[in-house]
């Protein structure tokens, strides 16, 4: 009887086990853990996304740049599809059948009974004719969506284009879901997060077959999309749309700078495109033939191409020579059409003696020759090497070879060789010596900048040894830009030698002292610049000017970048000039209407077409 006793209690002990953790299950399943309710809920329910308008983007005088347009996607349901033409449906639409059918198909194999985006991107005058037809498609309903839409043709490389996120966008972002876009270059790109706005979501139920039977809950979980925030810009509207007409059949840069802000007012490539061929289905068919142009429309020159910066750099020779007490203002130098050591020749087109103000005013190579070896044989350096260091030094502190905007993300640093460099290529079993670097002093050699740092520099001289990061953006809605823009960065070298420099910078537009670029003269204008010849191996020389005006009190900074273009006082100086008047003045005189003639109408680039001119 005891051991019948003992098994009945054992039976109940393991019944009340099994029920016990029957119990505990059900309460995780039921209370606890909500998966199996978010699974039913998602059953009945259907997330509707809303998606924001992207912010809009202003010049600094407050005209609207790039805004919205109404854009829809077309999803579809396959589970609720009955037969359709086909045929009609992609006429309305303008699509192919045979595309058509195959995102079908897609569709079909992700889900019968979920909706999938079958054809993107519908313009508003499809969605009203599709509007009118939308009965003969059952299973079929629009999304709505914006695209971008530009008020002027003009700044692409600025505005840059938004398009469909990738994986990689996916797996860094939660944000961002399949089909969803974002900036790929550009404004759209540095500030994505700031002009994308907050998607929102609306809840609808569903039946059984995924047809939508009304709001749910009244709406209370719905969720309002938030705006994108609008970005104000530092870029000058007119002076942009008329810097691309000068550069129009050309190819090269153009970048301005108001040098006491680092704002970009204008910032130009050429060849370019339109803005409006990137944005949409239009931008499937037309990525492909940017891409393989040999004229290279998406290639951004003012801060990806890199040049030699020529002449120009004769500038920083000089400030450096200044600093290391190498050269005073009255220093004289020989140039004997040239700067001549034994059998080398450093060519010049001058025969005669320089100070400092006249050697930036006809750009004598002798003279910056003689500067450069004095400052890499200065006895207070001890060797060549070490003398060559202190230079990179004193060149790198101007924002050389380095990235100086952090808006750009495909901005190249440029190249200033340093000490390691040359020890390995040049003097890997001999002692340094002067004459294999020569060519540094006017700007040749391995040295590479690009528009941009160029610009730059002419804006760090109009500030007599500073500069602020140059950028695009110069207000964001209801926030601060970020604060580096606003610090400066000084140079090495003392304030007081850049009036020294701004001298011979003004003589270089003055006729009276042999300026290379006086016919570039502004008249009542008192502004400072410096031409360069870029030597090219490939072709005829890169035409170069960098300046800023007025004088006193800068209110523009400029660089121009002329492929080709042979001489810096031909076509870069020229240009920089009617930038610089229009800027200022809001026009140009009628005494250099000429010269605006010449330059709107010179061709470069396509030869057999009107004003066509062959690089020499």
């Amino acid at each position: 009887m005891n051991s019948y006793s003992k098994r009945k209690y054992i039976i109940i002990l393991i019944f009340s086990i099994v029920a016990l953790a029957f119990i505990v299950r059900l309460f995780r399943l039921q209370i606890i853990d909500t998966n199996y309710k978010r699974s039913a809920t998602t059953n009945v329910l259907r997330e509707v996304i809303e998606y924001p308008s992207r912010g809009l983007i202003y010049d600094r005088n407050g005209q609207l740049l790039v805004y919205n347009k109404a854009a829809y996607d077309l999803l579809v349901t396959p589970r609720e599809t009955t037969s359709f033409d086909t045929l009609q449906l992609c006429k309305i639409l303008n699509i192919n059948i045979d595309d058509f059918v195959q995102e079908l198909k897609k569709a079909k194999k992700y889900s019968r009974y979920k909706p999938s985006v079958i054809v993107k991107q519908i313009s508003p005058e499809q969605y009203a004719l599709m509007q009118e037809k939308i009965y003969k498609f059952p299973g079929f309903y629009f999304q709505s969506r914006t695209l971008r839409a530009y008020q002027f043709n003009m700044a692409a490389h600025i505005f840059g284009y938004v398009g469909e996120v990738n994986q990689q966008a996916l797996n860094n972002d939660e944000y961002y879901r399949i089909g969803d876009y974002l900036g790929i270059t550009g404004v759209e790109y540095a500030y994505e997060k700031e002009l994308r706005g907050d998607k929102g979501a609306s809840f609808f139920l569903v039946d059984v077959h995924n047809r939508l039977k009304g709001s749910y809950d009244k709406g209370r979980m719905d969720k309002m999309p938030v705006k994108g925030k609008n970005l104000q810009t530092g870029i000058d509207a007119q002076l942009q749309m008329y810097g691309e007409s000068l550069m129009q059949n050309k190819a090269g840069s153009i970048v301005a700078i108001e040098p006491s802000t680092g704002e970009i007012l204008a910032l130009i490539s050429t060849p370019s495109y339109s803005p409006d061929l990137m944005v949409g289905r239009s931008r499937i068919e037309q990525f492909p033939l940017l891409v393989s142009d040999s004229l290279k429309p998406l290639y951004n020159r003012a801060i990806q191409a890199q040049y030699p910066p020529g002449s120009t750099f004769k500038l920083v020779q000089a400030l450096i020579g200044l600093q290391e007490k190498v050269i005073t203002p009255s220093t004289r130098f020989m140039c004997a059409h040239g700067y001549h050591v034994g059998s080398f020749t450093q060519a010049c087109h001058h025969n005669g003696e320089f100070t400092l103000t006249p050697s930036i005013a006809q750009s004598c190579n002798a003279y910056y020759a003689h500067t450069f070896r004095r400052i890499l044989e200065a006895p207070q350096f001890g060797n060549i090497k070490t003398g060559y260091e202190k230079w990179r030094e004193h060149v790198v502190s101007f924002g050389f070879s380095t990235k100086i905007s952090p808006e750009f993300g495909q901005e190249l640093s440029g190249f200033i060789p340093d000490a390691e460099y040359y020890q390995k290529r040049v003097f890997p079993v001999s002692r340094w010596r002067a004459l294999p670097l020569i060519s540094l002093a006017i700007g040749q050699g391995e040295i590479q900048m690009t528009p941009l740092q160029m610009a730059n520099l002419a804006a760090t001289i109009a500030n007599r040894g500073y500069y602020y990061l140059p950028h695009i953006v110069k207000n964001i809605e209801g926030s601060e830009i970020d604060p580096i823009f606003k610090q400066k960065h000084y140079t090495s070298i003392d304030t007081s030698y850049f009036e020294l420099i701004l001298d011979g910078m003004e003589h270089v537009m003055s006729f009276n002292h042999g300026g290379t670029a006086s016919l570039s003269y502004i008249p009542g204008i008192s502004y400072c610049g410096k031409t360069g010849t870029v030597q090219n191996p490939h072709g005829a020389d890169h035409s170069s000017f960098i300046a800023f005006a007025p004088r006193e009190n800068p209110k523009i900074a400029i660089a121009v970048y002329v492929e080709n273009g042979v001489w810096g006082s031909r076509y870069a100086a020229p240009i920089a000039s009617l930038l610089i008047e229009k800027f200022l003045n809001n026009d140009i005189q009628e005494s250099r209407k000429y010269l605006e003639k010449q330059m709107l109408e010179t061709n470069l680039l396509y030869p057999g077409k009107p004003g066509y001119k062959k690089p020499e």
